[in-house]
């Protein structure tokens, strides 16, 4: 088998292969796509056109190399009419009309709970209908180019919870008409993308990009496999450790505009959503050209929607505001952790051989200080924070296997008469490694008199992080701190209804009724079997009752 290495096309005018694999990194900032040749076996990152936009990345070998993204941007014109990437972006159409515009919609559609819905010409918008409308611009062009893969391929955040997974499976399926659909988590792809030819060797990932923070840590290896008369070594990944944090490139435009409509005496309330884009548009522009240097300035005149201005921020003022807003811990936080979770496997900091940074947020000289803090500069690679994951998901094409864990904990949400109340019961740790099953089965109760059927509530337990910041009056901070809490979430969608058994005869409360076994197969499906303790029944035998994380 041929080592995945990542290059970008550059042969102009060439049209990729039909039936070849394809993968979608789908940023909260930019989306990236790739092809993996089937001739060459060798990853292209394509350009759309005019909806894509490029960017100059220097390696360290002095290469400069031509990089085409599609910024995650959407425009709603008058009469349904949709731009989207980079038609969005070099006319500022949000500018005019911001209310039309779309942008972070990937970030809130990651999010359990979604916010409500947009209204243009009649018409609701949400983070889904937008994030489809994105991608189908997208599917149209690569049609135009003569792609139509079966096999497709999304990254996805490491936190990314079940109903997200499923809202890319019926995308994939339905939109894309891919016979083949699978979800990677970003941090693993940008690994595989980054070192699959290295086998052996251990790598973190951190993926810093406009929404999320994500790490992971992999390992790739040998795995001898015998076909009738021949020995063949083949590649295969490890994910030892993963972390990850709800924050990202989007939060940090907010901060700087936030910080400077502080030193003008004013806030977001005081303007038009058309000047807060504007501005928004402002803090990014000063935020990139601070991973450059030392110091930026924009400059603006006098609109309909926002007096003259000039914003000027130096990099030790981005890197405390970065600090007061606990971005700089947050990343400490997921690093301490992954660290942590790799100790307790028996591996040392000093044994991780690579640490990979993608994602244009890892651009900020304050988050590669710290990282290089951490690890040694020898040892950190920013080579390529935009195409590492997308060439790193083609390269699931090459491995055998992707051996992994659980990235949340999971519980059952138990009915508790006496108080009137749910509880919850942890069925399986987070960092349990699949296949697995619970050694002993859970003794569950009736919770109403006659009950004739019972229901298992599973969820899943999120860690979440969330700063909070204080000013006072002369908007000074006065306070700032990192709260974690843990959040339950239930599976139980219109996909995975889990009627689990039917009683007969009707339970009765205070009874022991029920052993239900527990178990998660190879494919992270969580599988059930319940036996009737009054009746000795196996009412359900290894049923499929939801897909895990």
């Amino acid at each position: 088998m041929s080592p995945v290495v990542s290059k970008v096309t550059e042969k102009s005018g060439e049209r990729p292969e039909v039936g070849a694999a394809l993968a979608i990194d789908f940023g909260s900032s930019n989306t990236t796509i790739a092809i993996l040749n089937p001739h060459t076996n060798l990853p292209e990152t394509l350009a759309l056109g005019d909806i894509s936009r490029h960017f100059k990345i220097t390696k360290l070998s002095g290469e400069i190399r031509d990089v085409p993204v599609v910024p995650s941007l959407l425009f709603v014109g008058v009469g349904g009419e949709v731009l989207l990437g980079n038609q969005v972006r070099s006319a500022r159409l949000g500018l005019a009309q911001p209310q039309r515009l779309f942008r972070g919609f990937k970030r809130e559609l990651v999010a359990d709970f979604q916010p409500p819905p947009s209204q243009i010409d009649g018409a609701n918008y949400t983070a889904a209908s937008v994030s489809e409308l994105f991608l189908k611009g997208i599917w149209e062009r690569l049609r135009a180019s003569g792609v139509d893969s079966s096999k497709l391929i999304f990254t996805v955040p490491v936190g990314a919870f079940e109903r997200y997974l499923d809202w890319f499976r019926e995308i994939g399926t339905n939109l894309f008409g891919a016979s083949e659909v699978h979800c990677v988590d970003e941090s693993t792809a940008a690994a595989l993308g980054y070192a699959v030819q290295r086998v052996g060797s251990l790598v973190l990932v951190v993926d810093f990009g406009g929404g999320t923070l994500d790490l992971s840590l992999i390992r790739t290896s040998f795995r001898a496999e015998d076909i009738g008369q021949s020995h063949l070594k083949q590649v295969q990944a490890e994910v030892l450790a993963k972390s990850d944090a709800y924050v990202g490139g989007i939060d940090i435009d907010t901060w700087i505009v936030e910080d400077y409509l502080q030193q003008i005496g004013s806030s977001r309330g005081e303007l038009q959503e058309a000047g807060w884009q504007h501005l928004l548009s402002i803090g990014e522009r000063v935020k990139m050209k601070l991973s450059r240097s030392h110091m930026a300035k924009e400059s603006w005149g006098e609109t309909e929607n926002f007096p003259a201005g000039e914003l000027q921020l130096t990099r030790a003022q981005l890197e405390q505001i970065l600090e007061d807003r606990q971005l700089l811990q947050q990343v400490r936080q997921a690093l301490d952790e992954v660290i942590l979770i790799a100790a307790n496997k028996g591996i040392s900091k000093n044994q991780i051989e690579q640490v990979v940074m993608v994602g244009g947020s890892c651009l900020i000289p304050a988050v590669q200080q710290l990282v290089v803090s951490y690890f040694g500069r020898s040892r950190v690679k920013v080579d390529k924070v935009f195409e590492a994951a997308s060439h790193g998901a083609l390269a699931l094409t090459q491995l055998t296997g992707l051996d992994d864990y659980l990235h949340h904990s999971y519980a059952i949400r138990l009915w508790e008469p006496q108080s009137k109340s749910y509880s919850y019961f942890t069925l399986f740790e987070r960092g349990s490694k699949y296949p697995l099953d619970r050694p002993s089965p859970l003794t569950l109760q009736a919770a109403v008199e006659g009950q004739q059927e019972i229901r298992l509530d599973i969820g899943e337990l999120a860690q979440l992080s969330e700063a909070e910041v204080t000013f006072d009056a002369a908007g000074r901070m006065t306070n700032s701190r990192l709260y974690e809490r843990q959040e339950y979430r239930s599976l139980e969608t219109h996909r995975q209804q889990v009627c689990v058994a039917y009683l007969e005869p009707p339970g009765q409360p205070g009874i022991d009724r029920v052993w239900v076994y527990f178990e998660v197969d190879d494919r992270r499906m969580l599988l059930v079997t319940v036996r009737d303790l009054l009746t000795g029944k196996v009412l359900l035998y290894k049923r499929a009752i939801a897909s895990l994380i």
